[in-house]
C-alpha cells in the first residue's frame, strides 16, 4: 500500500493516510482544498462500520449538510464528511444530488460491499482491477500498478483504440487487467461477485421524443454565473488559466467579477507565433485587471514526456498539449492550488471547427464525384504549410478533405479519427478489425449527424482526452483545476438547445456569444479559433525527429516501421504536415520500447 501511496503523492502533498482493517487497505493522499485541518480521509463513520476514500470537490456541500443535520452528527467542515453521511442514510441515491467532481470509494465492512463513483462527465479519474476475490481500484495507474497481484498485460482492442482516436475509450484502459468506472456511473463490488455498474446521470438531448427546451439567455447568464461562484468557494486562494480565447476569458470575467481582489491568471507562450495566444491572454487580463503571470513553453525532453506518460497517465495518451498544460499548471502552483478552466463550452455550445466542417460537407457531398476527386488531387499536390491551421486556409483545406475521406469511417461519429482508413490499414496490419465498442453513448433515435458529433464529443472526447489530460498535468503538481463550464446545471442548459441552434455556417458559439457580449471586448470574441496547440511540424523536422528514428530501429510491435519512416520522410520534405499523426506514434513507442 505504501509504494501505492507514494506512486500518487503529488495528486496530494498535503497529507497522507493508511488505514487497515479485516484484509481490507485504504490509502489516501490529500490535497488540502476545504476544511484543511478536520477532513482527514480515509473517513470513517462513528461505529467504523463505513469508510470512504474521495477525491474532488462537492459545491452544494453546505447545503446537502442542511438536509442531513436532522439525522446526523457532524464533526468536520468540509465536504467529505457530507458525502459520508449522504452515502450512508441515502446510499448511492445521494449521488444524484451531487454537484461537483469526484471519484470515492466507500467500503461497508459489515456488508463486505464496495461503491465505488465518478462524477457525471468524468472529470476525476477512477481505476480498477478485480481478480477472484481480490479487488484493487486507484486514482491512477501508476499507484494501482503497485496494488494488483499480477503483472498487466496490453490490450491489443485498445491499441487499435489509442491509434484511432490517441486516447482509450471509456470504461478501458491500455490494459486487460484493468478497467476504468464511467463518468455518471456507480459500481457495486462484493468478494465472489463481479462488479455491476449503473448510470445515475444520462445527458439530456434534445430529440422528437424530447423537445428543444426554450431557454432565454438569462437563464444560461445566471446558470453559469452560479457554476463559477461556486468554484471560488474554497480555504485557499483560487486563480484561472486564461489563453486568451473566448472560454477561458469568459471564466476569469466571471470570476473577476464576483472577487475582491485581482484574480491571478496564468497563461503559457510559445516562441512560433503562428502558436502563441499570450499577447491575446494579456489583452484580456488588462481589460479584466486581472493579476498576470505568462511564462514561454521552451524546450522539452523525452524524460519530461515520459514521466508525465509513465508517472501520471499511466499509458500511451496522444494529446501533445499534455506537455504545456503541465507547465502552465507549474506556473499556477507556485501561486494557488486551485485554478479555473475553460474546459467544455466547445462541446456543450458547439464551438469545435469541424461542426461547421460538417455543415460544409453536407453541400460538398453533393458536388459531383470527378469533381470532388480533382479538387482533392489539385489540394494534395501543394506543399503543406507548417503555419497553425488557424492561419493557412490550404491547411484548413486539407483537414476538410481528410474530413471528407474519413466520412463513411466515421458513421456513426465517435471521436475524430487520427488517421484515414487507408493509412491506418498500411500503418497497423495487425490491429485493422480491432477495437472496443463505445459505451455510455446514449440509445437515442432520431439524432442528426450535429447533434451525434456533439453527443459523442461530450461523452467520449471530452473524458478520455481533455480532462485526462488536464486532471493529469495539473495534479502533477499538486493543482486542482476546477471547470465551470462543466457544472451539471449548464451542461443540461445546453444541451436542452440542439446543435443547429449553437452554430452556424461561420461561427459557433452563437448563444455563448450573445448571452455574454458585454463581457470581453470585441477583438476576443471575432477571433479566429486556435486551440492549444504546440508545434510538432517543426519538431519532427528537428531533434524530435532524429529521436523518433531511433524509436523505429528498435520497434518490435504493431506499427509498420516501413509505413512509419515512409510518413516520416514525406513530413520532413515539407510535402505534407503528419505532426500530430507522427506524434501518436512516437508516443507509443516510447512507452512500450522503455
Amino acid at each position: 500500500m505504501e509504494l501505492g501511496l507514494n506512486a500518487m503523492r503529488h495528486r496530494g502533498p498535503d497529507e497522507q493516510g493508511l488505514y487497515s482493517r479485516n484484509g481490507a487497505h485504504f490509502a489516501h493522499a490529500r490535497l488540502s482544498i476545504v476544511g484543511l485541518s478536520d477532513s482527514h480521509q480515509p473517513m470513517h463513520s462513528p461505529d467504523t462500520r463505513h469508510s470512504l476514500l474521495f477525491n474532488g470537490e462537492i459545491y452544494n456541500y453546505q447545503q446537502l449538510r442542511q438536509t442531513l443535520a436532522a439525522k446526523w452528527e457532524f464533526r468536520t467542515r468540509g465536504d467529505t464528511e457530507v458525502l459520508l453521511a449522504g452515502l450512508i442514510l441515502e446510499g448511492a441515491t445521494f449521488l444524484e444530488r451531487l454537484e461537483g467532481m469526484w471519484s470515492l470509494a466507500l467500503w461497508d465492512s459489515c456488508e463486505q460491499r464496495l461503491l465505488l463513483s465518478r462524477d457525471r462527465l468524468g472529470k476525476k479519474p477512477l481505476f480498477y482491477s478485480q481478480h477472484g476475490m481480490y479487488f484493487a481500484c486507484g486514482s491512477e495507474l501508476s499507484a494501482l500498478r503497485h496494488l494488483t497481484p499480477r503483472p498487466w498485460t496490453e490490450d491489443p482492442d485498445s491499441t487499435a483504440d489509442y491509434f484511432r482516436y490517441g486516447y482509450c475509450l471509456p470504461g478501458h484502459t491500455a490494459w486487460n487487467e484493468v478497467r476504468e468506472v464511467l463518468p455518471g456511473h456507480a459500481l457495486h463490488w462484493q468478494p465472489g461477485h463481479n462488479v455491476k455498474q449503473q448510470a445515475y446521470w444520462q445527458l439530456p438531448l434534445a430529440t422528437a421524443q424530447r423537445p428543444p427546451k426554450q431557454a432565454d439567455d438569462s437563464e444560461l447568464r445566471e446558470a453559469l454565473t452560479a457554476a463559477v461562484r461556486k468554484r471560488l468557494v474554497a480555504d485557499v486562494e483560487v486563480g484561472a488559466f486564461l489563453s486568451g480565447g473566448i472560454d477561458s476569458s469568459l471564466v476569469c470575467a466571471l470570476a473577476q467579477q464576483q472577487m475582491d481582489r485581482p484574480l491571478k491568471t496564468f497563461t503559457i507562450g510559445f516562441s512560433d507565433k503562428t502558436f502563441d495566444e499570450s499577447v491575446h491572454a494579456a489583452q484580456v487580463a488588462a481589460h479584466l485587471g486581472t493579476a498576470h503571470h505568462c511564462e514561454i513553453f521552451g524546450d522539452w525532453s523525452e524524460e519530461s514526456l515520459e514521466t508525465l506518460l509513465r508517472n501520471h497517465v499511466g499509458q500511451p495518451f496522444a494529446d501533445a498539449s499534455l506537455l504545456p498544460t503541465s507547465l502552465v499548471s507549474k506556473v499556477a502552483a507556485r501561486d494557488v492550488k486551485v485554478a479555473l478552466s475553460g474546459d467544455g463550452a466547445d462541446e456543450l455550445f458547439g464551438g469545435y471547427q469541424r461542426y461547421q466542417a460538417r455543415i460544409i460537407l453536407r453541400w460538398y457531398s453533393r458536388l459531383p464525384l470527378n469533381l470532388r476527386k480533382l479538387a482533392e488531387h489539385s489540394l494534395r499536390r501543394l506543399p503543406e504549410p507548417a503555419a497553425h491551421h488557424s492561419r493557412s486556409l490550404l491547411k484548413k483545406a486539407l483537414l476538410f478533405v481528410d474530413l471528407a475521406q474519413r466520412q463513411r469511417a466515421e458513421t456513426p461519429y465517435i471521436a475524430p479519427l487520427m488517421f484515414h482508413p487507408d493509412e491506418y490499414a498500411r500503418l497497423f496490419p495487425e490491429l485493422a478489425k480491432r477495437g472496443h465498442s463505445p459505451h455510455g453513448l446514449p440509445e437515442e433515435t432520431g439524432l442528426d449527424d450535429l447533434e451525434q458529433m456533439r453527443c459523442s464529443d461530450a461523452l467520449i472526447y471530452l473524458p478520455q482526452d481533455i480532462l485526462t489530460k488536464v486532471d493529469r498535468a495539473s495534479m502533477a503538481s499538486g493543482l486542482e483545476a476546477r471547470s465551470p463550464f462543466l457544472d451539471h446545471k449548464v451542461v443540461e442548459l445546453a444541451f436542452s438547445r440542439p446543435a443547429a441552434q449553437h452554430l452556424r455556417l461561420a461561427q459557433g458559439k452563437r448563444w455563448l456569444r450573445h448571452t455574454f457580449a458585454d463581457l470581453l471586448p470585441e477583438q476576443i470574441w471575432q477571433r479566429r479559433k486556435q486551440g492549444f496547440g504546440v508545434p510538432l511540424h517543426q519538431w519532427f523536422r528537428g531533434p524530435t525527429g532524429d529521436r523518433f528514428e531511433a524509436l523505429i530501429a528498435r520497434h518490435a510491435g504493431p506499427i509498420s516501421t516501413t509505413a512509419a519512416r515512409a510518413l516520416l520522410t514525406e513530413h520532413r520534405a515539407g510535402l505534407r504536415d503528419h505532426g500530430y499523426r507522427l506524434w501518436i506514434l512516437y508516443v507509443y513507442m516510447l512507452f512500450s520500447n522503455h
